[in-house]
């Protein structure tokens, strides 16, 4: 059964009431789509339910208790009090053999934690999972690399690019949050885990600095404590080559934890090391940041992340213009579209409010529940990446007839059949925290790619329709064009993608929160189901025709940091503390 098929019968199992997917991945990298995110909200308001009847439970619990606190006290507020009254001797020595007995051993205590246990076990399994964590954490040090965030502004819960002595706002949240020293310890720790001691460094740092401040104070949510911070801060700045700086963290670790032989040996190898080094700087040591995709246009596509690079305008560039578009079409006579010239090499055109409020809340609707996880095509095999973020879903036309009348439009506006074999299906995607695809073509440009295999020629151009506004980033940046193209909500976005390899690299600034969809035509003429079996299929989403380049990529991408023994003691890199 192809893909095609399997949507089918997927779709007619929902018309029948089957399970919704969504359920079934709940737990399915939920940092990969705000729409994940977002859902992940419901289990944290039963959650809350129930802590609120443990605490009714609990409260009660201790207004009894204060009752016979205060009815035993007053016994004992009068010391000459005889025990002569045959009543009160009674009553002393019952409490004693069996009231206090009672109060110690209530089984009430023991039943309020049982229920509030049982109601996170029963939410559990929609919770996310710790690989979740690691993608949240992961998309922090994106934002913080893409847009030269800084990590304590970050915590702070301010969105800032600071360059020398200019301080740039990127983001306001209609809520400023920010996070705690336990936050940041975990921030830190995935990076450390990885190696990656460039963003573990500034991230343990913070979270040292916060858990100094609140010393002494216990919150119950809390997994670290000032001591694993400077443990881990102090094995990272070692294996980042600042000696005397792992030296100062852990003489101080020591102050809190004395005890601890581990670190008592570590503090003499530290000191054995400095002594032996005539070196060794007193002061920090610079950290290359690693290039963990090996993009040789790093540099480059950051730059424009943070600059957007050159954006012309008609009155700079007269062949730059706004028209109303009807391409000889009876069906926008009545209502033209409103087309932009963004750029004419490669040929770029927006088409504003090209869909209504109503015509993208039904297609959010329609994918919600088949969002899956964004892959690329490696070999035969297609597999989630680090260097594409987000989720996605292919539409067919008979899903709804919305759709039909979407696909008429979107036809008589660029003149191409859209149906397939000539296009391939609507795919609808959306990107989750710190979302982003790396430089990539949409078009295949290997002989080898799967795509020659399916008979039904390369994609010819890639139009997007934006289906919600962006809070921050969520461009698309060609590189060697040097402009970018922001996103504008209900607007229709066309390109020629077969143009030259070097004008159609492009790839999506990390976003914050982005509905889209899109489609490619293709120049084949065969009678082909567009979702056939081929690996080259539908599962590439909004931009991307995965080919050999790509599995290059993937196939270098080197593993997370040596896992070899060092000579000081580190703590271990998992899970567990």
């Amino acid at each position: 059964m192809g893909p095609g098929a399997r949507l089918a019968a997927l779709l007619a199992l929902l018309a029948l009431g089957a399970e919704d997917p969504a359920a079934a991945t709940a737990r399915e990298d939920t940092f990969s789509a705000l729409t994940s995110v977002a859902r992940a909200l419901a289990p944290e308001r039963r959650l809350l339910g129930t802590l609120r009847r443990y605490l009714r439970g609990e409260e009660a619990r201790l207004r009894d208790l204060t009752r016979f606190y205060d009815k035993v006290l007053s016994l004992h507020e009068d010391a000459t009090v005889p025990v002569v009254n045959p009543l009160l001797a009674f009553a002393l020595i019952k409490r004693l053999q069996s009231d206090w007995r009672n109060v110690v051993h209530s089984l009430e205590a023991a039943e309020n934690i049982r229920a509030l246990k049982d109601g996170y076990e029963k939410v559990e399994q929609d919770l996310p999972a710790f690989e979740d964590l690691e993608g949240a954490a992961r998309a922090l040090m994106r934002l913080q690399d893409v847009y030269m965030l800084n990590v304590k502004g970050l915590a702070q819960g301010v969105f800032q690019r600071v360059t020398g002595s200019s301080i740039t706002d990127l983001y306001s949240p209609r809520q400023l949050f920010s996070l705690t020293a336990d936050d940041c310890f975990h921030v830190g720790k995935v990076a450390y885990d990885m190696g990656d001691y460039y963003h573990a460094i500034p991230w343990l740092e913070e979270a040292v600095s916060l858990f100094r401040t609140s010393y002494g104070q216990w919150k119950t949510e809390d997994e670290a404590s000032l001591d694993d911070a400077l443990d881990y801060l102090a094995f990272a700045c070692f294996q980042a080559g600042n000696v005397s700086c792992a030296l100062k963290l852990s003489r101080e670790f020591l102050l809190y934890n004395p005890g601890n032989k581990r670190m008592a040996r570590n503090v003499l190898k530290y000191e054995r090391l400095l002594a032996e080094s005539t070196h060794q700087e007193a002061t920090g040591v610079v950290i290359q940041r690693p290039n963990v995709p090996h993009l040789q246009t790093r540099d480059t596509y950051e730059e424009l992340c943070q600059t957007l690079g050159s954006q012309p305008t008609h009155y700079q560039i007269p062949s730059l213009y706004c028209s109303y578009e009807t391409n000889s079409s009876p069906y926008l006579l009545l209502q033209p579209a409103r087309k932009e010239v963004i750029h004419l090499r490669p040929f770029v055109a927006l088409y504003h409010d090209f869909v209504s409020d109503a015509e993208a809340q039904k297609i959010r609707e329609l994918a919600d529940p088949w969002l899956q996880r964004s892959v690329v095509a490696s070999g035969e095999k297609q597999l989630p990446v680090e260097y594409r973020i987000s989720k996605s879903a292919w539409l067919k036309d008979t899903v709804d007839p919305m759709l039909v009348t979407l696909d008429r439009r979107i036809a008589a506006l660029t003149g191409l059949d859209i149906q397939p074999p000539y296009a391939e299906y609507l795919q609808v995607v959306n990107y989750g925290i710190g979302g982003h695809y790396e430089p990539h073509f949409d078009h295949a440009t290997s002989p080898s790619s799967p795509l020659y295999r399916m008979k039904s020629g390369n994609r010819v151009a890639t139009f997007m329709i934006y289906l919600s506004a962006v809070e921050a980033g969520g461009a698309t940046a060609f590189i060697y064009a040097n402009f970018s193209v922001p996103v504008v909500k209900h607007c229709f976005g066309g390109t020629c993608t077969g143009v030259g390899r070097e004008m159609m690299t492009h790839f999506m600034l990390a976003v914050l929160s982005w509905w889209e969809i899109s489609g490619w035509p293709t120049s084949g003429y065969t009678s082909m189901d567009r979702n056939s079996e081929d690996p080259a299929a539908p599962t590439l989403k909004t931009e991307a025709l995965a080919d050999g380049s790509l599995s290059v990529r993937e196939a270098r991408r080197p593993s997370h940091g040596q896992r070899g023994a060092q000579l000081p003691e580190g703590r271990p890199r998992g899970k567990a503390l």
